[in-house]
């Protein structure tokens, strides 16, 4: 007998709805060649307000579980909605996308990755997919998926207490770190929330909060003759006469403001709510200061996250070189990689000497400035202080960044990973981790344990 599924399709409308809605399709005629009734109408839902009415319409329908197919990016706030109003097996299917040079179009996985996160603290099991609509397999797939048992989530080690000398030296920069958190993170962003009396206890690191509309009031009173500066700065970059250039100018305002603010709050990083609010309200981006300031050893941590920050503070320290705070955005079985990617933030000095970096905009706000280039080639080093599941520890993984064009528009990787891609996957959604991961060139990994053993941290290494 055939069995009937509920039917939630999750999207947000700064993305490409035309290419969701063909995905999206795709996968519903998937489902239903493999004989699994849908209850719901399959329309991309892009708001709470959607999902809730949706929710409301499937009340009273008999249903052996819930399917959730994340079209797009989303916050995990809608997701936590399903679950917690319907208590049958959930699985959730997020949609690759091609990696074509152009704008992340989906950006599904990172939303997948916030579900995990967010659904793994409430301690509610799912069953993901990562799976393209046209694979050739994917009837065969499906099946399996949704026969499937939830992931089972990975024990964590204690930390190897082996010497190290920069282990040493970035767990006592810990000590007294302070960070300007600028603005709140996100809602449904789970993934950057933090305990400002656990954070203390666990390293001695100070968060001070700053009105995000005191950055836009600094950055609107920057002298002019500074903003030149700043540009000139940029001389070597591609491109900067071919963007806005009242909206280059306010970006450029905002990497001055952060030198101001770290120099009077005496910051070692920055937590950053990134969007909307930089680009509705303030109008220019603030990813390509964020690679500036990342350049010169202030990490600056997207969506106001605090222990992004602590992490990409944490490598900098290790590595004595810049940090990257990235979304993981695919990861692909056949080629066996993995793609690292933000909007246009990795400090320059990653960049390949393939080309040239370049400026460019954001690939949904259209507003600049960002930065275009891929990572450099070689080895590299993947961190994380987590609190998956509620509990603190530290994630470590290690791989060969490729030489590769860019993936998507903006900074971006490819990374082959010490593990098989779909194994990672696998662990990094069963343990439900954070979205946000740093990363720094060179093989870091002793050192991590050490600043792990001395913080009391255990360890999940991604890639043993």
């Amino acid at each position: 007998m055939a069995r009937t599924y509920r039917l939630f399709v999750l999207g947000r409308p700064t993305f490409d709805v035309e290419y969701a809605r063909a995905c999206s399709a795709a996968a519903i005629k998937a489902l239903r060649n493999c004989g699994v009734n849908l209850a719901g109408s399959g329309d991309i839902l892009f708001d709470n307000a959607s999902v809730a009415a949706e929710i409301e319409a499937q009340g009273n329908v008999a249903a052996d579980g819930v399917i959730i197919i994340q079209s797009t990016f989303t916050d995990a706030e809608a997701i936590c909605m399903i679950a917690e109003r319907f208590d049958r097996p959930l699985h959730i299917w997020a949609l690759p996308e091609p990696r074509t040079g152009g704008r992340l179009r989906l950006n599904a996985f990172c939303g997948l990755n916030l579900a995990a996160h967010a659904l793994g603290l409430r301690e509610r099991a799912f069953v993901p997919l990562y799976l393209s609509a046209d694979d050739a397999r994917v009837e065969t797939r499906v099946a399996e998926w949704l026969k499937s048992a939830p992931l089972t989530k990975p024990a964590l080690r204690a930390a190897q207490a082996e010497a190290s000398e920069a282990g040493a030296k970035a767990a006592a920069a810990l000590r007294g770190m302070r960070i300007g958190r600028i603005g709140e993170h996100p809602a449904g962003f789970d993934t950057c929330a933090y305990d400002t009396a656990r954070l203390t206890e666990l390293a001695g690191v100070s968060v001070e909060p700053i009105a995000l509309s005191h950055l836009f009031d600094q950055a609107r009173a920057v002298a002019d003759s500074d903003v030149r500066r700043t540009r000139e700065s940029l001389g070597t970059v591609a491109g900067l006469d071919e963007v806005d250039q009242a909206e280059l100018d306010r970006s450029l305002r905002l990497r001055d403001a952060l030198e101001q603010l770290k120099a009077q709050g005496q910051f070692d990083a920055f937590a950053i709510r990134c969007w909307p609010e930089t680009f509705t309200e303030y109008g220019g981006a603030v990813c390509g200061p964020v690679s500036m300031m990342g350049e010169k050893r202030t990490p600056c941590a997207c969506e106001a996250d605090v222990y992004g920050a602590i992490s990409s503070y944490l490598l900098q320290t290790i590595a004595d070189a810049p940090a990257f705070l990235a979304d993981i955005v695919d990861m692909d079985d056949q080629s066996d990689t993995t793609v690292l990617w933000h909007c246009g933030q990795a400090p320059a000095s990653m960049a390949s000497r393939a080309e040239p970096i370049s400026a460019t905009i954001h690939s949904n706000r259209r507003m600049p400035l960002l930065f275009q280039f891929a990572l450099k080639p070689g080895r590299v080093t993947l961190a994380r202080i987590s609190q998956a599941g509620g509990e603190q520890f530290m994630v470590i993984a290690g791989g060969e960044m490729e030489e590769a064009p860019p993936s998507f528009t903006g900074t971006s990787g490819v990374l082959r990973l010490d593990r098989p891609a779909a194994d990672m996957r696998d662990k990094l959604l069963s343990a439900g981790l954070e979205h946000h991961i740093a990363l720094v060139y060179g093989d870091h990994r002793v050192a991590l344990e050490h600043v792990a053993h001395k913080l009391g941290l255990p360890v999940l290494d991604l890639t043993q």
